[in-house]
């Protein structure tokens, strides 16, 4: 299999916005960009929502058979590791392999020793297309990475191959993920990564590191634009270099995670695509469930009151709630409005503020890294919850396919 150029993953808490989704890649290929979807759901989802791997593919499938033309797509089991692949290889076509929890956990001294040895070549002035700066890879350099990383890409190694028992080698995508880890990869490290996982034999499409700067869910990117945009054709230029060093698909490219809502970053990321014409893979999994907020709030009446009552119930449980998260988000809980305000809000002023428009005055990211997490709440309440996304699917809908296309598609693969 082969993952096309432009890829974004399209997941969806509670399965119930495949159609609408897809709409919004429909539209970019109306303006001839293929776009590929790639449903995702990670294991923590399934596990809160109560759902299985097989309902991703059933909505994805559902989804796909409803549109008129054949359309490429694919299911992705998302950050699995070796102790929660199992329920997702029948269903999934496409893999991350997440192994960051190994990264910092040394390999056998044996095994770092092959590793430097058998990269000696490059230890001296490395010059790498697309990248102004020489880079100096010192022995001693070459093996602090070998100790940070090998295990974590051999551990990748035995879930691709587990996977790869099971499915046939040429039947699924793979990417390999090292993005959850507290410290950025500068584009030596991510260059010996690359020779490692060619090394596992990992015919690794994507691979997604880890960026300098904060990545919150469904919040805008802060930190340094300067350093995350060098640091982003760095890794342009590691990646097309190392596809024919080391002998990994020629279409191997960047994969963005929690990259949904990152706008102020949308604009240097397109400029380096075009600069060496690669392709992106983008996850946005989590704004959806965003979407059928607004729309629930849009809609007014019960709509708007479920959606106070999630509110409410998230701010009592924040600290449950934020747990898993905290790497990911940043809530300043003084700042948060209290559940008395916000049930007093009308639908525009629910709207407003949950609306990632850092333009509006209202836009509050306490307020939407906070209902971000609260999923497990709407998780919670079962068929009512489902039910009013059925009555108010005419609101929801439009809102979900809009903020796909005209806040990601758009200004990311498109440009306009």
């Amino acid at each position: 299999m082969i993952l096309p150029k432009y890829s974004i993953g399209i997941g969806d808490r509670f399965g119930r916005q495949g159609r609408a989704q897809l709409a919004a890649v429909l539209k970019a290929r109306q303006q001839g960009v293929a776009v590929t979807p790639v449903w995702n759901k990670s294991n923590r989802e399934h596990s809160i929502i109560g759902t299985s791997p097989a309902d991703v593919r059933s909505e994805a499938d559902a989804a796909a058979a409803g549109v008129d033309f054949p359309i490429k797509y694919f299911v992705d089991a998302d950050h699995i590791n070796l102790s929660t692949v199992e329920a997702f290889i029948g269903p999934s076509d496409f893999f991350t392999l997440d192994v960051a929890d190994w990264i910092g956990r040394a390999a056998a001294p044996k095994d770092d020793d092959a590793f430097v040895e058998g990269h000696s070549r490059f230890i001296g002035a490395l010059t790498i297309p697309g990248i102004d700066e020489i880079l100096d890879i010192t022995e001693q350099r070459l093996r602090s990475i070998a100790v940070r990383y090998l295990l974590a890409v051999q551990e990748a190694g035995k879930l691709y191959r587990h996977i790869e028992a099971a499915k046939g080698r040429d039947n699924f995508i793979t990417e390999v993920s090292m993005d959850e880890t507290a410290e950025p990869q500068g584009p030596v490290e991510l260059l010996f990564i690359l020779a490692a996982v060619a090394q596992q034999g990992i015919p690794a499409q994507t691979v997604a590191p880890r960026f300098s700067g904060r990545f919150n869910k469904g919040v805008d990117y802060v930190g340094d634009m300067a350093r995350f945009k060098r640091e982003f054709d760095e890794d342009m230029a590691v990646l097309a270099f190392a596809a024919v060093e080391f002998d990994l698909p020629r279409n191997l490219k960047l994969s963005i995670h929690s990259g949904s809502d990152k706008f102020s970053i949308y604009r240097p990321m397109r400029t380096s695509m075009k600069k060496f014409d690669a392709g992106l893979h983008l996850k946005t999994a989590g704004t959806t469930w965003l979407e059928e907020l607004i729309g629930l709030a849009c809609a007014g009446g019960d709509g708007l009151a479920l959606v106070k009552e999630v509110y409410a119930q998230a701010q009592a449980r924040l600290d449950e709630l934020t747990g898993p998260y905290a790497n990911v988000i940043d809530i300043h809980k003084d700042r948060l409005p209290s559940p008395e305000a916000v049930n007093q809000w009308d639908s525009e002023t629910f709207v407003r503020t949950l609306r990632h428009d850092p333009s509006c005055e209202q836009y509050d990211p306490n307020v939407r890294q906070l209902l971000h997490v609260g999923y497990k709440i709407a998780a919670e309440m079962g068929p009512r919850y489902y039910e009013a996304l059925q009555r108010h699917e005419h609101s929801i809908a439009p809102n979900v396919t809009g903020n796909l296309y005209d806040r990601h598609i758009r200004p990311l693969f498109i440009g306009t």
